[in-house]
């Protein structure tokens, strides 16, 4: 199954009001969810615009991508040293590595590129997510144990 068949399956979804699909052919296997915490219509932008070499599926256990890339300041009226950091992917957004651990970041905390800020679990495994920009988080936009969308802005980091 390749990137194109999965966002024909999406565009079908959509246009039939189809709630749940899944497919199983071989050692492949493909569920799709809409409604409740997942965003259709973002993840239909994702695959629209994601180069068709890139995608990897998620039953291939590629290596869990970095953290999101930071958004444009301009394009959400942020003063021009403040960047968030969005998620990469759909899942479950954890602060700290276990219940009892202390988070990875607290507003004031200072990151570089490579520090983790939080993990993203999806399908079960844990993705550790990277700050991807260096500087100082100033907020924290998401509680933790929430579902969060591909896209979703997690922290904002204020740049040097």
């Amino acid at each position: 199954m390749d990137f194109r068949e999965i966002k024909r399956i999406v565009e079908l979804m959509d246009q039939h009001g189809l709630s749940v699909f899944k497919l199983e052919q071989g050692e492949t296997k493909l569920e799709l969810k809409k409604g409740g915490d997942l965003d259709i219509k973002a993840i239909q932008n994702w695959i629209s615009s994601a180069p068709a070499q890139q995608f990897t599926p998620a039953y291939a256990q590629a290596p869990a991508p970095s953290g999101g890339a930071p958004a444009a300041a301009a394009e959400l009226g942020l003063p021009t040293n403040v960047k968030e950091v969005t998620s990469p992917m759909v899942g479950t957004f954890y602060t700290a590595s276990s219940p009892d651990s202390e988070p990875f970041v607290k507003v004031g905390t200072k990151v570089t590129a490579d520090s983790t800020v939080c993990i993203i679990e999806a399908m079960k495994v844990m993705n550790e997510i990277k700050a991807e920009i260096s500087g100082e988080i100033v907020e924290l936009l998401v509680e933790n144990g929430t579902a969060v969308q591909y896209g979703e802005p997690l922290f904002r980091v204020k740049t040097a």
